[in-house]
């Protein structure tokens, strides 16, 4: 067996140490890069601060939003959308899609219409009142959203049309708190 000299053997421990640090710090920033990739492109968790879209996002919901499945499909009817206030792009706001470009719209006596045609929106508390809106129609690249809690929501019928360029990404998962893990729908 051959016997390492003292100094070669200080050597390797050395450069063995180096090494295991060098790959600890490159897996470190590969894995930031990735988070931060991840979080610019692709999905995003948002924090629901007010009660406009209850009973389905109550206040306090974590949610994550796909900002690639509107680089593939065109937002939809009834799809929950998180996007730039357009009075102030500095701040988001997730509402419900409504309706798109050449729709026209009207709430009377506290049902949808769409084109004249009644919209069931399941998704709305049994019993709901609220006021009455339009007829308006929708700009072309532009949608009109709506809060859930119609009554408790600052949405398409106090600032208007959200621009299409202003869409953020999708609402798909409600991830916190953990009695509430489920689709955003």
């Amino acid at each position: 067996m051959e016997q390492l000299d003292p100094q070669q053997e200080k050597i390797e421990n050395t450069t063995t140490k180096k090494s295991v640090i060098r790959e600890m710090l490159e897996s470190v920033v590969i894995a930031v890069l990735l988070a931060a990739v991840i979080r610019l492109f692709i999905l995003e968790p948002f924090f629901i601060p007010s009660g406009s879209m209850e009973p389905n996002l109550m206040v306090g919901d974590r949610i994550i939003v796909s900002k690639v499945t509107y680089l593939v499909t065109d937002p939809s009817p009834g799809d929950i959308v998180v996007f730039k206030f357009p009075l102030d792009p500095s701040r988001n706001f997730v509402k419900r899609l409504i309706a798109q470009g050449g729709d026209t719209v009207e709430i009377k006596d506290s049902v949808l219409y769409v084109n004249d045609q009644p919209v069931s929106e399941d998704y709305l508390p049994k019993g709901l009142t609220f006021q009455d809106f339009g007829p308006q129609a929708v700009p072309q690249d532009h949608y009109f959203m709506l809060g859930d809690n119609r009554n408790n929501s600052d949405d398409s019928r106090v600032w208007g049309f959200l621009d299409e360029e202003l869409i953020v990404g999708k609402a798909e998962v409600i991830y916190w708190p953990l009695d509430r893990i489920g689709l955003a729908k």
